[in-house]
Parts: C-alpha cells; sequence; structure tokens
C-alpha cells in the first residue's frame, strides 16, 4: 500500500464524504455524481484518485461502473495507525 496515495486521496472532503456515502454499499458512478453539486468531470477525478489509492474497487457491468470501498486498505491503514495509540497509552500510564 502506498501511504502517499491513501493519505493524499484522504485530504480531500469531497473524496472522504465519497467514503462515507459509500459505507452504505455499492454505487454506480452517475448515483455517486448525482449527489454532489460538481460537474461529471470532476466527480470522475475524484473517483481515480480514490481508486488510485486503492480505497475503492470498481466493478463493471453492462454500461454502468459500480463503485465500493475497498476494505482491506482501510483495515490496513487503521492496522498502521494503530501503533501510535499503543504509544499514547504507554505514555498515560
Amino acid at each position: 500500500m502506498a501511504f502517499e496515495d491513501t493519505f493524499k486521496a484522504l485530504s480531500d472532503p469531497v473524496r472522504r464524504d465519497i467514503l462515507e456515502t459509500l459505507k452504505q454499499g455499492r454505487l454506480s458512478a452517475g448515483e455517486i455524481a448525482d449527489r454532489y453539486d460538481l460537474s461529471r468531470a470532476t466527480v470522475s477525478y475524484h473517483l481515480s484518485q480514490l481508486k488510485k489509492a486503492d480505497l475503492i474497487v470498481e466493478e463493471k457491468e453492462k454500461n454502468f461502473i459500480y463503485y465500493e470501498i475497498n476494505t482491506s486498505v482501510l483495515e490496513g491503514l487503521m492496522l498502521w495507525l494503530s501503533q501510535f495509540t499503543e504509544v499514547l497509552h504507554e505514555r498515560e500510564s
């Protein structure tokens, strides 16, 4: 996992909001775009950045592309971040 890509993708509030939206399940690119007051090209860019960071995966079905969260990347990120929680607990003791 490239943490640089992950953190860069997560630094944008629109991309974080897209991830929160996808918590409820997979959506097509059009369904995602309809939720935002942005051009479809801009939403497509945000989706490509999330995909580049492996935070989402896409699945093509007929004329549609569906996106869903890639939980394995988020689990890896949480595991990595948890080491710092352990340091904080040690300092508090």
